[in-house]
C-alpha cells in the first residue's frame, strides 16, 4: 500500500476517513513505538492527549492501545487538552514524550498527530526521519501490536492522566497569577470551539478580572469559523470587544498553541506585532535577557529590538521543529513564528497560547496601557511596520510549475524596489533595499502557496502581494 503518513512542519495531518483512518493511526503509533523501543526510551512511558475534533478521543485510545501493546505505558488524558498542556506534562512527568491527536488550526475535515520530545518540544527533523522509516516498515512488513483499552486499563498497562493541575501549578512560577487576577480588566476569550476552552477563566477567576468566553463549547463542526486565530476568523470576537467595551480580546486556535489578539478598539493585532510586543515585555518589563529565535517569515522588528537591547536574534526555516532545538541550544528567552505561536524560557520550548495571553495581560497591567497604546509604544522604538499574507490553493502538479517560474527568472527589482538578496532557505524570500521583503513558499501541511510581505506602508504591502501573485502566475 502507498504510505500516506508523512510529517509536515508540525506532525502528520490528513482528511478524516480518507488518509486519517484508525488503521493509519495504528500504523503511525507502531512506528513511534518501534522508535522508542530502539532508543531505549520505553520505560519512561508516553503521554497521549487529544483535542476537541471529531473522534479525537477515539483516535487517542487507538494510539494508547498500540503503545501499550508494545510494552510502553501510555498515560491517556481524561479529556481534551491544549497541546502545550500535554507537552508540559511530558517533561514534568519525565515521560519519553507525547503523542497528541490534533490538526491544530486546520478545517474541520482534518485531524492529525503531533509528536513531542522529552523536553515537551516539537521533535527534530532527524527524529522525524527515523520515525517515518519505522512507520513505513510497520505499514508494509511489520506487525501492529495492540491490546484492547478496557483490558489494558484493568491490567494497569494504561492509566488516565489529568495534566491540568501540574500545568496550573507551573504557571504560578512563571507569572504572579494572584496579582494578575486582581487587575480590573474585562477580557473576551474566543476559544474557537477548541481545547483551550475554560483555561483563562480557570486561571484568572476569583479576582477583579472579568472573563467572558465565546465558542467555549465543544463543536467539531467549528460552525462559521476555521479554528485559526487570524483576523478573518475573529470578527465575532472583535464585535464583542467593542460592544462590551472590553479591554482586550484573546483567541486560541484548535489546540491552543497559537494566539490571536484584538485590541480595545476591535482591531486585530497581527502575529508580528504580538511577537514583537511579547519580546518588548520580556526585555523591558521583566528585564530578561537572552536570544530571540524567529522563523524567516517573522518580522524584522525583532532584529531592531535585538539591536536596541543588545540581544542576539537567530533565524530558522518555518516550523517550530526548527525553532525548538535552537531555543534549547541558545537558552533563548523566546522563540516564535509568524503563525502566532510563541514559546518561552523557563517553560517549554513549545508554542503556548495560554502563557502568551497571560504575558500580554501582564504587559497591559504593568504598564497601564491599552493594546493599541502598547503598539504605539513599540512603534516609537522600532518604527512602523506593516504586514500581510495571502494563501492560495494549488492543484496537484502546479507546485513544480510555480517552482520553475521562480527559478527561471533573474529578479533585479520587485514592486519598483531593488532586490538586495534572495534567500532560498525555505521558499523564495526577496529582501529589498528599503528593508521590506516578499516571501513565496509552499505550506508544509496544506495544498497552499503562501505569499508574505512586510513593509513600511500599507500601500507597499499591497504592491508586494500583487507582485507575489504575478510571480507565481496565480
Amino acid at each position: 500500500m502507498k504510505n500516506t503518513i508523512k510529517f509536515g512542519t508540525d506532525g502528520w495531518r490528513g482528511i478524516i476517513a480518507e488518509d486519517f483512518t484508525f488503521n493509519n493511526v495504528r500504523i503511525c503509533s507502531q512506528g513511534i513505538a518501534n522508535y522508542l523501543n530502539k532508543k531505549g526510551l520505553s520505560q519512561k512511558g508516553l503521554i497521549i492527549g487529544y483535542d476537541t475534533r471529531f473522534a479525537s478521543e477515539d483516535f487517542a485510545s487507538a494510539v494508547a492501545e498500540v503503545i501499550a501493546g508494545n510494552d510502553i505505558k501510555p498515560h491517556l488524558c481524561l479529556k481534551p487538552a491544549p497541546t502545550p498542556v500535554i507537552s508540559y506534562a511530558a517533561t514534568a512527568t519525565k515521560a519519553a514524550g507525547a503523542i497528541i491527536i490534533t490538526a491544530s488550526h486546520n478545517p474541520r475535515e482534518w485531524n492529525g498527530l503531533k509528536c513531542r520530545s522529552e523536553e515537551g518540544a516539537s521533535v527534530s527533523n532527524e527524529v522525524i526521519n527515523e520515525i517515518e522509516k519505522e512507520i513505513a516498515y510497520a505499514a508494509h512488513d511489520g506487525e501492529i501490536k495492540k491490546i484492547a483499552l478496557d483490558k489494558a486499563l484493568k491490567k494497569g498497562l494504561i492509566d488516565y492522566l489529568d495534566p491540568r493541575p501540574i500545568y496550573f501549578e507551573h504557571l504560578t512560577q512563571l507569572i504572579d497569577v494572584e496579582n494578575l487576577r486582581h487587575q480590573k480588566l474585562t477580557v473576551i476569550v474566543d476559544s474557537m470551539y477548541g481545547a483551550g476552552a475554560g483555561y483563562f477563566e480557570t486561571i484568572l477567576k476569583g479576582g477583579n478580572m472579568k472573563i467572558v468566553e465565546t465558542h467555549g463549547e465543544r463543536n467539531p463542526f467549528f460552525p462559521g469559523i476555521q479554528p485559526e486565530p487570524i483576523a478573518k476568523n475573529l470578527t465575532t470576537l472583535s464585535q464583542l470587544v467593542v460592544e462590551q467595551k472590553a479591554d482586550v480580546g484573546l483567541a486560541t486556535d484548535g489546540d491552543a498553541d497559537r494566539i490571536g489578539i484584538i485590541d480595545e478598539k476591535g482591531t486585530f493585532l497581527n502575529q508580528h506585532q504580538v511577537f514583537a510586543l511579547l519580546c518588548l515585555y520580556l526585555l523591558e518589563v521583566r528585564a530578561e535577557r537572552g536570544a530571540i529565535v524567529k522563523t524567516l517569515t517573522s518580522t524584522t522588528m525583532l532584529s531592531r529590538l535585538g539591536q536596541i537591547f543588545g540581544v542576539s536574534v537567530y533565524e530558522t526555516p518555518v516550523g517550530f521543529k526548527y525553532v525548538a532545538p535552537l531555543m534549547i541550544q541558545k537558552n533563548a528567552m523566546i522563540g516564535g513564528e509568524e503563525s502566532g505561536g510563541y514559546g518561552f524560557r523557563g517553560h517549554i520550548p513549545e508554542r503556548d497560547a495560554i502563557v502568551a495571553g497571560l504575558y500580554f495581560l501582564d504587559f497591559m497591567a504593568k504598564t497601564g496601557k491599552t493594546p493599541s497604546q502598547l503598539l504605539d509604544y513599540l512603534y516609537s522604538k522600532v518604527g512602523p511596520h506593516y504586514y500581510d499574507r495571502i494563501d492560495l490553493h494549488i492543484h496537484e502538479g502546479k507546485h513544480q510549475t510555480i517552482l520553475n517560474q521562480l527559478t527561471s527568472v533573474s529578479w533585479n527589482t520587485i514592486a519598483g524596489t531593488k532586490v538586495s538578496k534572495i534567500d532560498t532557505t525555505d521558499g523564495f524570500r526577496f529582501l529589498l533595499d528599503d528593508e521590506s521583503w516578499l516571501l513565496i513558499r509552499f505550506s508544509g501541511t496544506e495544498p497552499l502557496v503562501r505569499i508574505y510581505a512586510e513593509a513600511g506602508s500599507p500601500e507597499k504591502i499591497r504592491k508586494l502581494l500583487q507582485e507575489g501573485k504575478r510571480l507565481t502566475g496565480l
